[in-house]
Formats: structure tokens, sequence, C-alpha cells
């Protein structure tokens, strides 16, 4: 592991300055400047600074299609950096991992499970340092080596790597350290298997109960607060003792869609002021805490840029609003270009290009890659793109690569694997879950339930459905698992009915409720049984606007195992619910609030 450099040029935020005060006056000072793009308020870096002189010795000495690969990060396929695998052969036209590397010359590259990357600690890490040293033998400038590692709602590594409970249910701790605490251990065990980059954290403020790509990924729906939470969550992975790269995502905020843009192309409708009240603060505080990364959204934002061009691919969003209104000088990344949202109406071989013309610098995940490098290549002949425009990104690149550690130590320690998982890493997301759980009603008084009774654990998900149960048991009640998947039909939801009268009580995980009305039956079906009926919401807590009144309702924010034994123990009352709600629930009309935030 590297730790933090203390020659890096950005600013930090002073844990001592009122972050509501800093918000206030951005917003203001952006609001004065309306008619004219404000300066950028980042420090230029030093002649002498040690990152900028070895990325602008190092530049000199590529190629121009070097200089292009580093623009680009694609997902190899296997878990081996020199197996042959079918899917690089399909997707790429190489056989190896280590091929891919050296054949595109790429600046980094994503993990996934789908594309077979995924296994043990272990052989991770060595796929890891495999792929750094074709890099190495390549252009001499090692990767950057990421994957989603959001925890919560989207995981890309499971166990035994530390499970969190993911940023709601962060956001409902209140408590901002919690993230950076948590930050830190999910880097220091990234950092373990070589990777380097964390597509985290999202920032965008949730504020649309019908959103369905943020939801629960988010810290809240307080622009303020959610600010806190970005701010803490880049200290901790920047500067913990792993110092990986952070990201926030998805930039000029993602937080107020009711389509998914890896399928279509999102509308918000927000003005400028509201904007800068409600989108801009996170990604504001993420700027001043010295944030290496932050990522676009592929939506679009007709009030910031009349074309209806996707954020992506915007001049005014990506270099107006981001570079010179909020003064970021560090590495934009796109979100995948393979998601549809950025695709409709381009060639697979328009986009990169368009891309980096709005002020894009890396270019996640192209359909295609051979393509899309061609397309830049191309675009740099025509005078589309000029070298000097290729130039600034990746000098961008190579200064974060430094700066990061990575030049100094790209391989990871084959023997720092043994960390991942160890009790106080585990302590760190059991104290998050623990605060986190929210009791949103008990007008019924169904909490807690007897150590003798019997309970029936029933609702979405078999395997959430079995953890709440096993987790249930251990406090000691008797417990009858009976999962219904998400949508259960009316025969399933009698059976289930009828098993309820068998018990004392019953727990129904919900998920998603508004989508799945099986499952708002069901908890009907159950309520009227007369037994005492609670509902966990393992997901966004919105559930609880189209539940009976009657019903007890917590909020867990997260399916994972962590956060099934810390709702459990609030369920037997061994432990109180602490939390608070982060995000506004409105009436399921959405005329009236049901809940506000703080509601706990």
């Amino acid at each position: 592991m590297t730790p933090h450099d203390p020659n890096r040029r950005r600013p930090r935020l002073r844990r001592a300055l009122a972050l509501d005060a800093i918000l206030l006056a951005f917003v203001l000072s952006a609001t004065a400047c309306a008619a004219e793009p404000a300066d950028p308020v980042a420090d230029e870096p030093s002649p002498t600074d040690p990152s900028r002189v070895w990325a602008e010795r190092k530049l000199a000495t590529l190629t121009l299609a070097q200089k292009v690969g580093q623009l680009f990060i694609t997902q190899p396929y296997g878990a081996d950096a020199d197996a042959a695998d079918d899917g690089n052969r399909t997707t790429h036209g190489v056989d190896t991992p280590a091929e891919l590397v050296r054949r595109y010359h790429l600046g980094g590259v994503i993990y996934f499970g789908w594309s077979g990357n995924i296994t043990d600690p272990a052989r991770i890490a060595a796929l890891s340092n495999g792929l750094q040293q074709a890099a190495l033998d390549d252009t001499g400038i090692p990767l950057l080596v990421s994957t989603d590692q959001e925890h919560g709602a989207v995981v890309r590594i499971g166990p035994p790597v530390t499970q969190f409970p993911g940023n709601l249910a962060l956001g409902a701790t209140g408590d901002p350290d919690q993230a950076r605490r948590s930050a830190e251990v999910i880097g220091a065990e990234l950092r373990a298997m070589g990777l380097n980059q964390n597509w985290a954290p999202v920032a965008d403020v949730n504020v649309n109960p019908a959103n369905p790509v943020i939801g629960n990924r988010s810290f809240g729906g307080d622009p303020a607060r959610v600010a806190e939470f970005t701010a803490a969550a880049v200290a901790g992975y920047q500067d913990g003792p792993a110092g990986i790269a952070a990201s926030a995502k998805h930039f000029p905020g993602h937080g107020d869609t009711d389509v998914d843009s890896h399928t279509d192309l999102p509308v918000i409708t927000h003005d400028l002021d509201e904007w800068r009240r409600l989108d801009a603060p996170p990604f504001k505080a993420a700027v001043d805490a010295g944030i290496d990364v932050i990522m676009s959204a592929h939506i679009r934002f007709p009030e910031l840029d009349d074309s209806g061009t996707p954020a992506t691919l915007s001049k005014p969003i990506l270099t107006g609003l981001l570079r010179d209104e909020l003064g970021f000088d560090g590495v934009v990344v796109t979100d995948s270009l393979a998601m549809e949202g950025v695709r409709i109406g381009h060639t697979d071989a328009e986009v990169p290009v368009k891309a980096l013309q709005a002020g894009a610098d890396l270019l996640l995940m192209p359909p295609d890659i051979a393509t899309a490098v061609d397309g830049v290549m191309a675009a740099v002949e025509s005078g589309d793109l000029t070298e000097a425009r290729i130039d600034e990104s990746v000098l961008r690149i190579l200064e974060l690569k430094h700066r990061r550690g990575i030049v100094d130590a790209p391989m990871t320690d084959p023997d720092a694997v043994t960390t991942i998982g160890d009790t106080a890493h585990r302590q760190v997301a059991a104290d998050v879950a623990a605060a986190s759980i929210t009791l949103l009603r008990d007008d019924s008084g169904a909490l807690p339930i007897g150590r003798r009774d019997t309970v029936l654990v029933t609702g979405s998900g078999d395997r959430t459905v079995a953890g709440l149960a096993e987790a249930i048991t251990a406090n000691g009640p008797t417990t009858r698992a009976h999962a219904t998947g998400e949508d259960p039909d009316d025969a399933l939801v009698e059976t289930v009915t009828d098993a309820a009268r068998g018990v004392d009580a019953v727990v129904v995980v919900t998920r998603d409720v508004a989508s799945h009305p099986g499952q708002e039956r069901l908890v009907a079906a159950l309520a009227e049984t007369g037994r005492p009926v609670i509902a966990v919401s393992v997901a966004a807590p919105y559930d609880a606007n189209r539940l009976p009144a009657d019903v007890a309702v917590l909020a867990s924010y997260s399916h994972l195992p962590v956060s099934l034994r810390a709702a459990a123990a609030v369920v037997c009352g061994t432990a109180e619910a602490t939390g608070r709600l982060p995000v506004e629930i409105p009436a399921a009309d959405r005329q009236t609030v049901l809940y506000p935030i703080g509601h706990h």
C-alpha cells in the first residue's frame, strides 16, 4: 500500500469549516456570476510539482497511438493475465488480458464478475500484478485498475471482502465519519488486491422516489448532507492508508430521474439555479476535498445545455460547469460508453471523440475498443481533435497515476490480502449497519417480538428472507422462512397468509413495492390476519408509503447480511433503531410528505 503523496496539488477541505456555509457561499457566488463563468478555483500545479514533472517527461516519449491508448479503460475477460479467454477474442480481438493491455496501450482496466475477473482475493491480486507487468512492458506506464465497489446495491467483489451496507445506510447514521472510516476499509481491501481506483462515491442527491438507477446508492436527499458525506468518503479513499483514487459520480447529477441511463436517455428539467442548489453541492464538496476523478452522466439537462446533448458529450456541462464554475482540474471520466443513454444518435466511433471534445479525459468501456481507438486516431488525423487536446487529457491521467503512488508502486504485495475481511474491518461495517436502522413507524406496537415467539419470515428474496430468519433466530425466537419472490401471485399470497395464522408474529421483507404490486397485496393480507406484522425495507425506504398503517416499518437500506443482523436486533429488542431517515418519503400520490428527512 502507498501512503498519500503530500505533494498533491489540490487543496483539502478543512474539517473545521462549516460545510453549510461553504455551500451557501458557492450558491450565492455562482448565482452572482451566472452571466459569466467563474475562473477556476483550483490551484495550478507548481512547475516543480513532482507529479507534473514526471508526467510531462513521460508524455514527451509517447507515440500518438500510446497517448490515445491511455485515454481508455475497458474490461478484460478472465481471471489470469496470460490465459486465453473467448470473451477477449469475441469482444476485443485478442486472446489474453495481457495482450489486450499491450495491443491498445490501455490506460486502465475495470473488473466485473460477468467478465470473469472476480475470484478469490489472492487470484485477483495476481491478475492485477500480471496486467501491470503487461503495461510496464509496453509503455512503462502502470494501469488504473478499477471496479465499482460502492457497496450496498452495487458490489462487484463479494466475501471474504468486507461487505458494507452502502451509501443510504451511511446517510441514515447521520455521521460523516462513518463514511470516511468505511472508505478507508474499502480502499485498503481494494489496494490489497491490486486495485487503485474505485468508481465511488455516488454524489447524486436522490430526490425522486421512482429513480430506478440511484435510490439507495445515494447518501440521501439533502444536498448539504450529501455533500458532507461525499467529502468524507473522498477523504477516506484518498487520504487513508491505502490512498486509492476516488471518483464522484454522476455529474451533473442523476438524482432526479425516473429513467435508467443504462437503457435510455433520462431528462432532468432543473434550471441552472435549481442545479446549483440541489445537484451541484456534493460535487463542489468533492472538488474542495481534492477528488481525483469525476464521472459524467448520460443524461440530458436542457436548462444546462439546450442542444439536447447528453452531459457526457456536452461542452457547456463538462467544461463550462465542471471545469470553469466548480473549478475541477482533475480527471473527468465518462460513464460506460456501452450504455444506451450515450449511444443514441451517435456511432460507436463518434461517441469517444465527442466526449473528448466536450472535456472528458478517460473513456470508460467503449462497446468496441478497436472502433473507439480508431475513431479517436482518425479524428486527430482529420483535425476534429488536435494532438494538443489529447496531450491535455493524457497529462492529467499521468499526473493522477504518479500522485496516487501507482508509478512508484504499481504492484501489490501478495501477502496483503490476508488483511481482507479481518475482524477490525468487519466491525466498521457492523457499526454502520447498527447505526443506520431506522424505525419509520410502529403505531400498533408490534415491536419488539418476544424471545419465545414463533415468527414467520417472508417476502422478497430467497437469500434475504433466509438470512433475516437466521439473524432473528440468533436472538432467541423460533422462525419459519417462506420467501415469495419479488411479485407473489394471489395463490402464493394465500399460502403465506395461511402460514401466518399459525405463528405469533410476522416479519416481511420488502423491496421496491411500487414496482411490485404483489408485495403490497402480500403485506395487506398479512395485516388482516391480526398477527403483528413488521416490514423490513431492504432497499430505498419508499415502500413505507404503500403499506398498511398498522404494519410496523423498519428501513435497513440494504439486503446484505450485516444489515439483516442489525435489523434483527431491533426486531427482537436487543438494540434500538437509532437511524434517521436520509430522504423524504412522500405519500403514494406524491401530494404530501409522509415522513420528512430526519424522521426517526
